[in-house]
Parts: structure tokens; sequence; C-alpha cells
């Protein structure tokens, strides 16, 4: 089915069990060194310790003719990245779905105090009815054997969408998986990565150093709020991010429901567009490009302030459980005033 670095992938029946497979076998030239038998056995580990939809399932781990091998489930379909290739950038709605189940993934293998270390579209399988399945933990790592002053010449990852501080060498953390979904998400948005470079050091560079251009520029179609939540996944402090994946998908589900119950800009707001645009531009703001007419981030909220529009329902089940607490309470003032009347009778 497909080759890596490290293994060979198959697809196999399971004669006992009448299910098909997929198998993922060691390289032979791997298969004599210590220290790959063991990265290899710990990948099947750690997966085998995460159960969930958007996980691929591993059923089991084993040695042949000095051949070691993952007996993992066989998901139809393909890539994230071979999709990209073919599609270009995604539809914001098909992008918000599919990354929100790659959080959940990840997100429960954070639960697990799993870090995966390798997030990018090549480890995403995405099936015919568009479910999400992260695989690959060659590098994964526990969160309880990783020292967060440590430092490392052997920088692990792949450099197109590893974090600040995997570049750096230093420790990673959840917050780094965060980083690397928001690079995956922002091309799948745009139909481009963030950063691009000629060698592996000068990606590391950018990813340390270097602020992300912006998204909106690149597909005028991308919400401001989404252009907001990237920028804040693809912080380069760790701490500036979204503490894990479960945060960053449930953020991108809030911005989503908001995305699809905010109407349409009136006239009317599309002249505080263009105000809006002329205010932040003096500020240092991205320009606008020529012929396009959205307003920089932050000023769909002064739009909607100042004209007025609505974008939460009106809290019905809040107010009436006021007025049943202001009745209750006005309805003890008879009772009260009788108790006085019993203990002071009036002369």
């Amino acid at each position: 089915m497909g080759s890596g670095g490290m293994a060979m992938v198959y697809r196999a029946r399971d004669m006992m069990l009448e299910r098909t497979v997929a198998i993922k076998i060691l390289r032979q030239d791997y298969s004599r060194s210590p220290e790959f038998r063991d990265q290899f056995r710990r990948e099947a580990q750690a997966a085998a310790n995460l159960s969930h939809p958007n996980i691929v399932t591993v059923h089991d781990f084993g040695l042949q003719d000095d051949r070691l091998y993952i007996v993992m489930e066989y998901v139809p379909g393909t890539d994230l990245k071979a999709i990209m290739r073919s599609s270009g950038r995604l539809d914001v709605s098909d992008a918000n779905a599919l990354m929100i189940q790659a959080c959940e993934g990840i997100g429960h293998a954070h639960h697990m105090a799993l870090v995966h270390c390798d997030v990018k579209p090549q480890n995403l399988l995405v099936t015919p009815d568009q479910r999400v399945k992260v695989v690959d933990f060659g590098i994964a790592r526990a969160l309880a054997t990783i020292s967060p002053d440590e430092k490392s010449d052997v920088v692990w990852g792949s450099p197109k969408y590893f974090s600040p501080e995997q570049a750096s060498g230093s420790a990673p953390s959840p917050a780094s998986d965060v980083y690397s979904l928001g690079v995956v998400f922002f091309e799948m948005l745009t139909g481009q990565l963030p950063f691009q470079a000629a060698s592996s050091e000068e990606l590391a560079r950018l990813h340390r150093e270097v602020p992300p251009p912006s998204a909106r520029i690149l597909n005028p179609l991308i919400p401001p709020q989404v252009e907001d939540f990237l920028l804040t996944v693809l912080s380069k402090e760790p701490s500036a991010r979204y503490r894990n994946a479960d945060q960053m998908g449930l953020v991108l589900t809030g911005l989503t429901q908001f995305s699809n119950d905010t109407p349409p800009l009136t006239s009317l707001e599309n002249e505080y567009v263009d105000e809006s645009l002329a205010l932040h531009n003096q500020d240092g703001a991205t320009t606008k490009p020529a012929g396009d007419r959205y307003a920089p981030r932050k000023s769909s909220a002064l739009i909607r302030a100042r004209t007025g529009s609505k974008t939460k329902n009106f809290d019905w089940a809040t107010w009436i459980l006021a007025l049943l607490m202001i009745i209750a309470v006005g309805g003890l003032i008879p009772f009260w005033l009788w108790v006085y009347y019993i203990i002071f009778p009036p002369v």
C-alpha cells in the first residue's frame, strides 16, 4: 500500500477473523538495528494503548524471520496530503470538519499523556465517508519521559510541520502538536504551507523566528475569526497556543457554529469595512488586496458593534428563571408580614 522511511505497509487478509488488515513491516536494513527495533516497538505500544474512532487501531505486534511487524486496522481511502495535491485548497467547511476530527484523535492521545511529535497530512488518513484516522506514532513521546529543560542535538519530526520548540531541539509538549495541526490547517485552507525553504535548516529558522503570512490574503473566503484562530495555534511561544488538541478542537467547533450563524454583511457594514481598513492599515495591519472587499482582523467585531447587528439569540431561559425567582421572593412578603403580626399583634 505504501512505504515510509522505516517500514513498508501491505494490505492483507486475516484468515482467522476474516477481515482486511494493514501490516506495517520494518525494513530489512533497519531490522538489525536495536535502536530502530525499539522505536518500532514503542510505536506499536503507543498506538495499542489508544482506543478512539479517529486513531487507527493496532491489532497485533510480532517478530517473524527477523522482521518486526504491526498488524493494524485497514483504512480505505487516502492520506490528506494526496487529497490536497489533487484538489488544491479545501472548502472552509470541509477543512473545518476534517481538522476537528484530527484534533479529537490527537486530543485523545494528549489525554492519555502522549505527544505525537510528527503531525502532518501524510499521517492523517481520510476514508471515503470523510472519517479522519491518525496514524504513525513512531516518534511519539510519553509526557512522563519529557523533561521541560531537555535539549537535543537531534531534531525529530518533519521540518515543514514541526513546532518552533522542536526546531530548536527543545522538549515537545501537547502544544507542539497543536502548532503542527495549525500548519496542516493553514495548508488545507490556503493550498500552500506557511513556510517554504530549500533546506531543513532554513525551515527550522522560519518556524522559530518568522510570523506566518496572512491566510486571508491567500484565501479571502476564510472568515476573520478563523484567521485569528490560525494565528493563535501558530504562535511561536507554546504558552500562547491552546494547551492541547482537545481545546483546539473545541474552539474550532465553536468558530464553525459561529460562522454558520453569522449573517452576511449589509451595505452599511461594508462601508464600515472600508473605513476600518484605512484605520487598521495606518497601524501596520495587512493591506487589502486590490479588488477584495474584506476587513482586517478584529474589524468584524467593530462593524457589528457600530451597526448593532446581533449574533447571539435572546436568552429566554435565564430571564424566565429570574422572573420566577422574583415571584417566589415576592410571595414570601405576605407570609413574613403574617408572622410579624402574630409575634407583635397591633394594639
